[in-house]
């Protein structure tokens, strides 16, 4: 991180949101996205603007001929933190396609004219990308039970969205490369899937086996289901990149075996969750 982006960053998280000097006046927000090569986070100071209900900035790198590093973090793993100085929340990346990206763009140039000016240094199409709320609703629940509630309920919500976008993209072993929209939520949801089974498989399991030693079978047959599960979630992500016939039902296998990995997952876990009182 540049030294003028660090002291950037600390003006705006100890101002809640406000930053003077060359800034001041404009809003600005932090986006931290994960190094789609390190994997660490990356936080960077951004101008944004707003339309249609959504968050959007632009991926100008004052006009140079290469995307910046965060653009392409958000295309390998889609969720990112976004925090405007008076809140901060997770949302899911997704670039502007085609009409929508170009009126987009002319109504940003109409606010901040430089925007323009960068384009007319690059041969490259400058990308603006929506800050979508992923919108959780938490459960009325505490504790542990309540967070594998909010966790399922995120996974349920991300995938139920992903399906409407597949069956809404043209079929055939023809079919163009698959929506921006659709190819992000996707991998949100594939990425935040695998996170959520890898944490259950190497903690939270193991620790409820030694407590109910009974359980064991159980915990066999969801490791199983997880298995079962990743298998899926890989023919999905490969899918992304080279879409055909098929894709939309894949996605609805997916729905219909997580469906049931949850509901049964919750019928065992939430009682024993809930007697842990944590």
């Amino acid at each position: 991180m540049s030294s003028f982006n660090h002291a950037v960053i600390e003006e705006f998280r100890a101002n809640a949101g406000q930053v003077g000097g060359p800034f001041e006046g404009s809003e600005l927000i932090l986006l931290t996205t994960t190094g789609a090569r390190s994997g660490k986070p990356h936080t960077v100071p951004l101008g944004c603007a707003r339309g249609d209900g959504e968050l959007l900035v632009v991926a100008s790198a004052a006009g140079a001929d290469r995307h910046p590093a965060w653009y392409h973090n958000l295309l390998a793993l889609p969720l990112v933190q976004v925090e405007t100085g008076a809140e901060e929340y997770e949302a899911v990346a997704v670039p502007a396609e085609g009409a929508r990206r170009d009126a987009l763009f002319a109504r940003i140039v109409r606010a901040e004219p430089g925007y323009g000016e960068y384009q007319a240094r690059t041969r490259r199409v400058i990308p603006v990308v929506a800050l979508q709320h992923t919108h959780e609703v938490p459960s009325q629940e505490g504790g542990i039970a309540g967070k594998l509630l909010d966790v399922h309920g995120w996974l349920r919500a991300q995938l139920a969205l992903v399906r409407e976008l597949a069956r809404e993209e043209p079929s055939g072993v023809g079919a163009a490369l698959l929506g921006l929209q659709l190819r992000q939520h996707c991998l949100a949801f594939c990425h935040s899937l695998e996170f959520h089974h890898r944490s259950e498989d190497a903690g939270l399991f193991p620790y409820l086996e030694q407590q109910h030693p009974h359980m064991r079978e159980f915990f066999r047959r969801i490791g199983a289901e997880h298995r079962v599960i990743a298998r899926l979630q890989e023919e999905l992500v490969r899918a992304l990149d080279a879409p055909g016939a098929g894709f939309s039902e894949r996605v609805e296998r997916m729905s219909r075996e997580l469906e049931a990995h949850l509901d049964g997952e919750e019928a065992q876990l939430l009682p024993v969750l809930r007697a842990l009182g944590a």
